[in-house]
């Protein structure tokens, strides 16, 4: 079966609802391409290894989350930009991006995904546009939470065990809830002590969160920016290509961060 483009585009709309969130650049198709699309490809970010694999996998469509085009960045189109952009305009290939819907989606977007790798079920929301999720959980302490992280996502994780505390207590307590919001969200690690949380996840640990897990009992895990936000863009695009009687390929660009 084949669609439109914009056919494509209003279902990505209906399904993320993009208008609903203030972000960081321009959340839909950024790229115009092919009007007919007939297979889809998914990734996290539109990198040039991504897009030749969707070239070479014969993609009319590629749907990510980091897509080309940020709030406040250089305009022109040269280096790096004027050739990504120039793979896809000779192979006529559509770009379509979404940051902040495709995490915020209640079941296919990047923290319920992470969520349901994690083996979270989600009950409360947190943060600026309620992008964190919580959840109950029982884990003897937040070493047993890091290890739990670390062998569901395969990768080492960055850990602050809020070990100053009352003398080490804090970090051999009980985890009772935890919170977690994918990618660069470590601004919101306030939000989530504020939620309750007994431990953080979320991608990147900046300068002052290992002063705060320390100081205010709670610990901070970074699992990797990447590692924690490759999963709602295939989720989305699944659920999409199948709703469209199209073609989907997720494609996975290894990335360590």
């Amino acid at each position: 079966m084949s669609i439109h483009r914009s056919q494509l585009l209003q279902a990505f709309d209906s399904l993320l609802q993009p208008e609903r969130f203030k972000d960081y650049g321009p959340n839909g198709l950024q790229v115009e391409g092919k009007a007919v699309i007939r297979r889809v490809v998914s990734g996290v970010t539109a990198s040039r290894a991504l897009i030749e694999a969707a070239i070479a996998a014969q993609a009319d469509a590629i749907f990510v989350h980091h897509g080309l085009f940020w709030r406040g960045q250089d305009g022109r189109i040269t280096g790096w930009m004027k050739q990504r952009l120039q793979l896809l305009l000779a192979h006529d290939i559509n770009l379509f991006a979404y940051h902040l819907p495709l995490d915020a989606h209640a079941e296919l977007g990047n923290n319920a995904q992470l969520g349901r790798v994690l083996g979270f079920a989600a009950d409360a929301r947190f943060g600026e546009q309620d992008l964190g999720f919580a959840a109950p959980a029982a884990f003897d302490n937040v070493e047993t939470v890091a290890d739990h992280v670390a062998q569901a996502l395969g990768r080492t994780v960055t850990l602050v065990s809020p070990g100053d505390v009352g003398g080490g207590a804090a970090a051999r307590r009980p985890v009772r809830r935890v919170a977690w919001c994918t990618g660069g969200a470590q601004g919101y690690f306030e939000s989530a002590i504020a939620a309750g949380a007994d431990v953080f996840i979320t991608g990147e640990i900046s300068e002052p969160q290992a002063h705060l897990a320390r100081e205010t009992g709670v610990g901070f895990i970074a699992a990797g920016h990447h590692a924690t936000e490759r999963y709602g863009a295939p989720a989305v695009a699944a659920h999409v290509a199948d709703q469209c009687g199209l073609s989907h390929q997720f494609i996975e660009i290894d990335n360590p961060a």
